[in-house]
């Protein structure tokens, strides 16, 4: 079809348009086609084909709305996870995307990724010798990335550890499933994938069903990393999460507290938590992944089209990208803003803090205050 003769459509909200478009389209979030002055100024007579993110929502659309008349609506197949899976055809096109990815994390990407994954490591002793590292992907960027920064430090063999590179299927949809498996095959990345019924499970739950998901999966991901001989999980969180965890909770949580580079685990014992993108900057896992010519999934829940979707630690898109909104608005007046940030509780001063917890005691400055005489 002749592209002067249609416009894509994407009915996608802000949370997975941020993530990637086909290029061309119009972005219009499905609530707003009615009234969207977009739809106006495409001509008349070209057709308009609909997509979501695996097709669903784009079929569920109705066409006799006001303003489709006299328009051919169609909806795209399998929808932009479709559209991305097509980009990656033959074993050729593979072993091309895996060596330009690693060559440009070696030579172009060398200072914004690389190096602040192996001072993370270093800094707070994330890697330690002898370590069975469980790398956990989502099927997300910043899993993918991790996962090869991790086969590129174990290429430089400063500390002896394993890998394995793991997957959980807490009931996927079959195209986020694929799209997981293309991905991770196009980088050369060997995943061991396990199922759940995770989804299932949290598919009744109304109150902060996300919350819960994010709980039981890393659960799920501790039990099996144990059951494969590891010793820790690495999770892909970044520098952006941090300072952004940091300002969710003072904002909506009435807590000062931060997203630690390691913990140990609570409920399996032996087990650790890593966190080695601890100072890499999403900005720069982005770059790296347009240059690359790359397309994740923002989020594999098999709800990717009904809600909006959500982070590791239970947090939706929504709450998230109001606080990137916001430490964005704030970094024009101020360029430190975002360090500052992550600053912040690096330097708690508790002589000046009311209250604070330790190991689940509350203490009060009053507990250790006293009253100076006026000599």
């Amino acid at each position: 079809m002749p592209k002067d003769t249609y416009k894509l459509i994407d009915i996608r909200d802000e949370g997975l348009t941020a993530y990637g478009m086909i290029p061309g389209a119009v972005n219009i979030y499905i609530e707003d086609l009615e009234n969207s002055d977009k739809l106006t100024k495409i001509a008349k007579e070209n057709k308009l084909i609909f997509y979501c993110e695996i097709g669903r929502r784009s079929r569920e659309i109705d066409d006799t709305l006001e303003c489709f008349e006299g328009r051919e609506c169609y909806s795209l197949s399998e929808g932009y996870v479709g559209y991305i899976r097509a980009g990656i055809k033959s074993e050729a096109d593979i072993d091309q995307k895996r060596k330009k990815a690693e060559e440009s994390i070696q030579k172009k990407f060398h200072k914004q990724l690389f190096s602040p994954f192996a001072k993370a490591c270093k800094a707070y002793r994330l890697i330690e010798e002898g370590d069975r590292i469980a790398v956990c992907i989502s099927g997300g960027k910043d899993s993918m990335l991790m996962a090869k920064l991790f086969q590129e430090i174990k290429r430089h063999r400063q500390v002896e550890f394993d890998l394995t590179f793991l997957v959980m299927d807490p009931g996927y949809n079959k195209e986020n499933r694929a799209l997981i498996e293309s991905n991770a095959k196009a980088l050369g990345i060997p995943i061991t994938i396990f199922e759940s019924t995770i989804f299932d499970t949290v598919d009744t739950i109304e109150k902060s069903p996300c919350y819960l998901c994010a709980r039981m999966r890393r659960g799920y991901l501790y039990s099996k990393a144990k059951e494969l001989g590891c010793n820790k999980i690495a999770l892909g969180h970044h520098y952006d999460d941090v300072i952004e965890t940091i300002l969710m909770g003072m904002i909506h949580g009435a807590q000062i507290q931060t997203m630690m580079p390691k913990l140990h685990s609570t409920n399996f014992e032996g087990m650790e938590l890593i966190r080695p993108l601890y100072l890499v900057r999403e900005s720069d896992i982005c770059a790296w992944r347009d240059y690359n010519e790359l397309h994740f999934l923002q989020c594999a829940c098999h709800f990717t089209d009904t809600c909006t979707t959500c982070h590791e630690d239970g947090t939706t898109s929504s709450k998230r990208l109001e606080t990137k909104k916001l430490i964005a608005e704030l970094k024009k007046t101020n360029p430190f803003i975002e360090s500052n940030i992550f600053r912040s509780v690096e330097n708690v001063n508790l002589d000046t803090v009311i209250e604070y917890k330790k190991d689940g005691v509350r203490h009060n400055f009053l507990d250790e205050y006293k009253v100076k005489s006026h000599e």
